[in-house]
């Protein structure tokens, strides 16, 4: 993040002795940086060691559901067809994932006890419906509908949802850190004046009292695709205090300032997160383009470095026909794509959109899993063919 937060109690540097009320015992500092301590970071104080661990096993997982030999093209797909009840773990369902990145939805309907901790990727979990509260070391951050949570590589978290009902889960897997895009900040940090979205759009985490308990406590690892069960003897959420530039935060959709131009502008106008191998962008609605014979309706298009990934959240889709709410369409690198028979000239003289959709843009090929194969829309690549 490019602002730097304090929480609870610190001591007035960094690395030095930092008693407990009794005058003997230490806190614990812990350190919790990025790119080999050369990049943000965050100082965390816990009343325990958090190294702490009494027991260690791996948790066995269902076998992979690779589609091994799903033929190179278009594909559109229906995840509210695929549902799994569940914790935030159980109820995942991986649709498209590569070296460095997993695409997956999540019904979460019930809570868990244990935590949480996704030791080799960053996650970005965006909150089609549903709200409740984002809990971990750094305090509380309730999310809404429609929100992104952002979640450092590491990060130990519960979810607590304020109800089970039609909660739904858009989930995002990084190798690298989901960043502000460098063009979006000054030389100090700062947001721009031309940003789509300001430092107060960003909602971090408000403090809370440290849990002081000792007793068996569950914490999941994520280590790629296999995860392992800790017994910890302290409670994780012990930290009375930190400060830094990272840990989890929130940001609405419908914060996002969305640019407009006289005639369309490309895809990378709507950024809003950007990674090593992949970037993340925002469609909300906006005016549409105001040149006399401007065609809003985007342009056919070959991105030969990038398969191109919408999830669709909400509204009527200009370019698209049969996706729904819950729809993903995925278009390979190297094979163009754009608007459908009859949209281009439709959208003609149109002055507005009413539409919410999160696109990913990977510089590496996906693959699309056995869930896709389940879900897809058969035809979906012949729907260019003219009526």
């Amino acid at each position: 993040m490019p602002f730097y937060v304090r929480q609870g109690k610190v001591p007035p540097k960094r690395h030095i002795t930092f008693y407990k009320d009794d005058g003997k015992s230490l806190y614990r500092e812990e350190l919790f940086s990025t790119k080999g301590f050369s990049g943000i970071y965050s100082n965390k104080y816990h009343l325990y060691m958090p190294t702490q661990v009494k027991k260690i096993g791996e948790i066995p997982q269902k076998k992979s559901n690779d589609w091994p030999d799903a033929p190179l093209q278009y594909y559109h797909f229906f995840t509210d067809n695929k549902k799994s009840t569940g914790n935030i773990i159980s109820s995942r369902n991986e649709f498209l994932k590569n070296d460095n990145c997993v695409i997956s939805t999540s019904n979460v309907s019930e809570d868990s006890d244990f935590f949480f901790r996704n030791s080799y990727a960053h996650e970005l979990i965006f909150v089609h419906h549903g709200k409740g509260n984002f809990l971990s070391e750094y305090g509380s951050l309730p999310f809404d509908q429609w929100d992104y949570i952002v979640v450092p590589k590491g990060t130990t978290y519960q979810i607590k949802f304020d109800s089970f009902e039609g909660n739904k889960l858009f989930i995002v897997e990084s190798s690298t850190p989901f960043d502000i895009p460098r063009h979006f900040r000054n030389e100090y940090g700062q947001l721009t004046e031309d940003a789509p979205y300001y430092e107060r759009d960003f909602k971090v985490p408000s403090y809370m009292d440290p849990v002081d308990k000792q007793n068996d406590f569950e914490l999941v690892i994520k280590l790629r695709e296999r995860y392992f069960r800790f017994i910890m003897p302290n409670h994780p959420f012990d930290v009375v205090g930190w400060d830094g530039y990272l840990y989890p935060y929130t940001f609405n959709l419908k914060e996002y300032a969305p640019k407009v131009g006289k005639i369309h502008l490309p895809p990378p106008v709507h950024l809003m997160f950007t990674t090593q191998h992949f970037v993340v962008c925002n469609f909300v609605p906006r005016l549409f383009d105001f040149h006399p014979e401007a065609i809003p309706a985007p342009y056919y298009h070959s991105n030969v470095d990038s398969d191109e990934v919408l999830y669709y959240v909400y509204g009527d889709f200009m370019s698209r026909k049969g996706v729904k709410e819950g729809s993903v369409t995925l278009h390979p690198m190297g094979i163009p794509h754009g608007p459908q028979p009859g949209k281009t000239e439709k959208s003609i003289g149109v002055k507005e959109t009413d539409e919410y959709a999160v696109m990913i843009d990977t510089f590496q090929s996906l693959k699309v899993t056995a869930n896709v194969k389940e879900t897809m829309a058969e035809g979906y690549s012949q729907s260019w063919l003219e009526e």
